[in-house]
């Protein structure tokens, strides 16, 4: 079994002990992502639309570290503060995932790190 670590300077930098991805055999493993603009460290404004497009781009930004896009994403784990928010962020997620769809579980949260509205893990495939 092979293990690589994997944090990217185009996502946000961790906010405690752990690595954006560890890629292990044909498997990546994403840490959760926040919607954190990585240039500035600072949240995106706006709401659940703004905030579930800057959390897809941050995976995007670690998947591309081991030339990987969102169609290799087999599973993800979506985590959101207020389950009123689950349509919008429906609408996003499909937008982003219209061709390959992923497995996914959503769940509500009393609260995020940040203060954030959502945050998702995702595993992808590496063939």
């Amino acid at each position: 079994m092979s293990k690589i670590i994997i944090n990217s300077e185009k996502a946000p930098k961790a906010i405690g002990p752990y690595n954006q991805a560890i890629v292990c055999d044909n498997f990546v493993f994403c840490s959760g992502q926040l919607p954190v603009i990585p240039a500035t460290g600072n949240m995106i404004e706006g709401g659940i639309k703004e905030q579930t497009v800057q959390v897809l781009k941050n995976i995007e930004a670690v998947l591309s570290e081991v030339n990987l896009k969102l169609e290799s994403v087999i599973q993800t784990t979506v985590y959101l503060a207020d389950m009123a928010d689950f349509s919008s962020f429906n609408e996003i997620f499909g937008e982003f995932f219209s061709k390959s769809k992923p497995t996914r579980t959503t769940v509500a949260v009393k609260a995020l790190p940040k203060n954030s509205l959502i945050e998702i893990t995702a595993v992808a495939y590496k063939e």
